[in-house]
């Protein structure tokens, strides 16, 4: 009897279980959505020419991956892409945790800086992006520079939230204990502000992606963006919707990765109950 209790299968978890309901959720919605779109192209209620279909989009990518596009290798476009989101999304995040932290312990520099940042915030992307690009060229630093700029303000806002959100009795012990503001920086405002830089990542993520993409549209030599504006001009919507997929799937790719890095980083906080998990 023992033996045969020890070798059936464990319980799934309520947990484990939920997640399974959700990813069966996420592909009914994922196929429903692809069968409805390629019924209303086949019957033309929309019209194929200009929302293509899911079949000319599949077709159109293993296109360009056999063959290439018009303007070179298409993982070579995706790499470009994503060389220029990476260092988009390092500058951003270094830029905007260091100056999120300093402006959220320094009152004065806050003060001083408040306006500008609340003008450089409100100016369009787009019009920074035609900048950089005359200032730039078309080459990768344009690019890479206006998506730090879309991350910068993400991390920092975030940043400068956590570092005044620090339990002021934190701060006066180890300043009572002789520690330094460095010490204080170090051993308190990080840690506290990290959940909130954690959580702008994940926006920042897709923001550095749609920076290098809008830049490459505004000029460039190689990228998706590139190619999203080439299929455009040409009137290849299966090019388009083709592009915009593979940079969905990049995203959804990258935030996987981030949401494990999270888990490693914040593994010190306290985890949700067992009913809150069930409630969920």
């Amino acid at each position: 009897m023992s033996e045969i209790t020890s070798s059936a299968p464990a319980a799934k978890s309520p947990a484990q279980s939920r997640r399974q309901k959700v990813l069966i959720g996420q592909v009914a919605v994922f196929v429903l959505w692809m069968a409805t779109w390629q019924i209303l192209s086949y019957f033309e209620v929309i019209d194929p020419f200009i929302s293509a279909s899911p079949s000319s989009v599949v077709v159109r990518l293993v296109d360009w991956l056999i063959n290439g596009t018009a303007l070179g290798s298409f993982w070579y476009q995706v790499l470009v892409t994503l060389w220029e989101a990476a260092v988009g999304f390092v500058l951003g995040v270094v830029g905007g945790v260091f100056f999120g932290i300093l402006l959220g312990q320094i009152d004065y520099l806050a003060d001083v800086f408040n306006p500008y940042i609340k003008f450089f915030n409100a100016v369009p992307r787009i019009v920074l992006g035609s900048i950089f690009v005359m200032w730039l060229g078309l080459g990768l630093p344009a690019k890479a520079l206006l998506a730090a700029v879309l991350v910068f303000f993400v991390v920092f806002f975030n940043a400068f939230q956590g570092a005044r959100s620090v339990d002021p009795n934190l701060v006066n012990n180890i300043r009572i204990l002789g520690g330094s503001r460095l010490d204080v920086v170090r051993n308190v405002v990080l840690p506290s502000a990290l959940t909130w830089i954690i959580a702008s990542l994940h926006v920042a993520l897709g923001l550095a992606i749609v920076g290098a993409i809008v830049g490459e549209i505004l000029g460039a030599q190689h990228g998706l963006g590139l190619l999203i504006k080439f299929s455009q001009n040409n009137f290849d919507s299966p090019g388009v919707y083709g592009c915009m997929f593979v940079i969905g799937a990049i995203v959804l790719s990258v935030e996987a990765i981030m949401a494990r890095v999270e888990k490693r980083l914040l593994a010190w906080q306290k985890p949700k109950s067992s009913n809150a998990a069930q409630d969920a």
